[in-house]
């Protein structure tokens, strides 16, 4: 798969964020090995600790599908530079991605 198709369903997740607080969407595309593709949008809570953020969402769709080993991350947001993942996501892609891995943060124009 190709980065522009990561990225294109990276937008694709983002349309499905549930974000009233914030009003900031986030979307992300976890390509494992085996070329499976998972979707995360990032879901908010009324009690801000309990929010999920998009990049978390997708790994933990992949980890609980049983898969471990993972190609590219792409990451999406309406920001005015690339996207960068929060520390808890940042964590999470430590624990469960080789360090070489590519992680994309994409802005959404452009």
């Amino acid at each position: 798969m190709t980065d522009n198709e990561l990225i294109e369903q990276a937008k694709k997740a983002r349309q499905s964020s549930y974000s009233p607080y914030s009003n900031f969407a986030v979307g992300a595309a976890l390509l494992a090995d085996n070329n499976q593709v998972f979707l995360g949008c990032n879901v908010e809570n009324a009690s801000y600790g309990l929010t999920n953020c998009a990049e978390r969402t997708a790994i933990f769709k992949a980890v609980s599908e049983g898969l471990r080993q993972f190609k590219k991350l792409v990451i999406i947001g309406d920001t005015e530079g690339p996207i960068s993942p929060c520390g808890a996501c940042r964590q999470v892609i430590n624990e469960f991605c080789a360090p070489d891995m590519p992680v994309l943060m994409v802005k959404y124009e452009g």
